[in-house]
């Protein structure tokens, strides 16, 4: 089984900062894509930012330039700095990862149990 545990999220001011980090553990032979996604009340999870195995990465238009996701292989933990926060950033954070857990077998997507973000104008 594989588990994913996020933290640092909180209330913060309109134009604060705010760091989130995932950590995945348990039974992983690799982790291909790694990311972020924003859910709101009455709305589907959206994309906020994603990061492969390469370090490519793919961040939502309303986060460019302001939010970064990178990630640190060796811990399976993927970060999001969240700059310049608006107070449309709100929502629960969840984390997701591809996650192959032997060699020989497919990945599966995992998910945090998620964190919440508000920024207050």
């Amino acid at each position: 089984q594989v588990q994913l545990v996020e933290s640092g999220g909180g209330l913060v001011q309109a134009g604060g900062s705010l760091r989130l980090s995932c950590s995945a553990s348990g039974s992983i032979f690799s982790i291909n894509g790694i990311g972020w996604y924003r859910q709101v009340p009455g709305n589907e999870r959206a994309l906020v930012a994603t990061i492969n195995s390469g370090g490519s990465t793919n961040h939502a238009d309303s986060v460019k330039g302001r939010f970064t996701i990178s990630r640190d292989n060796a811990k399976n933990t993927v970060y999001l700095q969240m700059n310049s926060l608006k107070p449309e950033d709100t929502g629960v954070y969840y984390c997701a990862a591809d996650v192959r857990t032997r060699r020989l077998y497919g990945e599966m997507r995992y998910w945090g149990q998620g964190t919440q973000v508000t920024v207050s104008s």
